[in-house]
């Protein structure tokens, strides 16, 4: 899935599009997407200036987004015309390593379990194999209108 299917998905813009590409995906099932992490991102300015970090609420919004394009996987091509995808809750959130100007954050999100509209997934965010980020995630699909 290339960003520009990607941007049909997602509501999601720059600065706050936190999703590359899609290298795989098993619908209903698994994710595996990229993130470049480049030092024109604008939250490097302050994030911090002398060493550049990615924040950590940003890795698990980048997992977040990857988790949207999992979910809408199983819908048509247009789901995210009509629906989105929300936050309903964080679990586990664990930092292993700082994610760095130049690095590729690989994210791969699985599916716990989908129960009465609430998605749980296992997310993780990986560079060159090393465990960055880890959390279960929590969301929930609703309709825009």
């Amino acid at each position: 899935m290339d960003i520009h299917t990607i941007l049909k998905k997602l509501p999601h813009r720059y600065p706050i599009l936190l999703v590359d590409r899609v290298l795989e995906v098993e619908v209903g099932k698994r994710i595996k997407a990229l993130k470049n992490v480049s030092i024109n991102e604008p939250f490097f300015l302050g994030h911090f200036p002398h060493r550049p970090v990615m924040p950590g609420v940003l890795m698990l919004e980048a997992l977040a987004q990857a988790a949207a394009l999992l979910s809408f996987s199983g819908e048509g091509e247009s789901a995210s015309d009509d629906k989105v995808i929300y936050f309903v809750g964080i679990d586990g959130a664990r930092f292993k390593r700082p994610v760095e100007p130049g690095d590729q954050l690989i994210l791969e999100v699985e599916v716990d379990r989908i129960r009465a509209g609430i998605h749980k997934f296992k997310a993780r965010g990986l560079v060159d194999g090393e465990l960055a980020v880890e959390a279960a995630l929590m969301c929930t699909m609703r309709s825009i209108a």
